[in-house]
């Protein structure tokens, strides 16, 4: 996963709308990754986890409402929106497609704008400050559109590194993340870095955001990784 840009993963068949969507999706910003059947999303998801499934219905062997009920029956995929795209209109098939877990559900022909609309609709829910949503947790305010970080109104100064790591805590209070997690959506799963320096950077956060007194917000889980809060 990238660390800052939200990942999109494109499942589709016919290779032209493939390459639009992508095409598109890349001009928002965001990070794509492709699949072209069922089997190779299953396999992508596994290997690098998106943010948000942009899944075709009608695919063929591994059809895309099977990928969709099988990704939303495990733990670990349960979470990521799935926007579904169907040429079936009728109301029994977008029924049945969010019945099985699809968070949203897209009549083709569709427009490319209400597309991307729908998709940063799901990040906002899912990584708000990634479509610059202010977050908030205490005291701690954090602008994901202007990278300004404050505590009790007064300004803390954070590094990239620091300012990711927070933002990552404040999407998800009281989720406890290992420090492989971390590594994967602060640093990249690209980039070799040892967990220690993940403690490192840990370090630097609390000092940070204890500079103006308060507690410190940042927990340590013994033997599972750290949470805020």
């Amino acid at each position: 996963m990238s660390a800052d840009k939200p990942t999109v993963l494109v499942v589709e068949d016919e290779s032209a709308q493939r390459e639009v969507l992508s095409y598109n999706l890349a001009a928002e910003g965001y990070r794509v990754c492709q699949a072209e059947n069922g089997e190779e999303a299953l396999l992508v998801v596994d290997e690098d986890t998106p943010d948000v499934i942009v899944l075709d219905w009608m695919m063929p062997n591994l059809s895309g409402i099977e990928v969709c009920r099988r990704l939303k029956t495990r733990q670990v995929t349960r979470g990521i929106p799935i926007i579904m795209l169907s040429a079936r209109s009728e109301e029994v098939d977008k029924v049945r497609g969010l019945e099985t877990g699809a968070d949203d559900y897209v009549i083709k022909p569709y427009s490319v704008v209400e597309l991307m609309a729908r998709v940063r609709a799901q990040l906002r829910r899912t990584r708000p400050s990634a479509v610059g949503v202010q977050l908030e947790f205490d005291d701690i305010l954090l602008d994901g559109e202007t990278h300004k970080v404050s505590r009790g109104g007064k300004p803390i100064k954070l590094g990239p590194t620091e300012f990711r790591l927070l933002r990552n805590f404040m999407e998800k209070p009281a989720r406890v993340w290992s420090r492989e997690q971390l590594l994967d959506r602060v640093w990249g799963r690209d980039i070799y870095v040892d967990t220690r320096t993940v403690d490192v950077h840990i370090g630097r956060l609390r000092k940070a955001l204890m500079q103006h007194g308060g507690d410190d917000p940042v927990r340590t889980v013994r033997g599972a990784g750290y949470a805020l809060g």
